[in-house]
């Protein structure tokens, strides 16, 4: 798995590190989607509060969506020769 801030270099985790990170993210993902249903003022402040911090509610939620298929389903590592 690599990240934007280790573009190009290879980044291993363990099952269980795995299974962590996407439990959380499955969480956040279940935050976002129950304020969303919930409405009102407390999604209202969720979303202002992902806005101000430069990230769209939206975009946040579907990130993690994403990035929970990136563990579920990730790409081969290639040789790099």
């Amino acid at each position: 798995m690599t990240s934007a801030a280790s573009e190009g270099k290879i980044l291993v985790l363990s099952a269980r590190d795995a299974a962590y990170v996407r439990e959380a993210l499955l969480a956040a993902a279940d935050v976002f989607a129950a304020a969303e249903a919930a409405g009102g003022a407390g999604f209202k402040a969720l979303a202002d509060a992902a806005l101000d911090a430069g990230h769209p509610l939206a975009r946040v939620h579907y990130q993690a969506c994403l990035a929970v298929d990136y563990i579920d389903f990730p790409m081969p590592v290639r040789d790099p020769r």
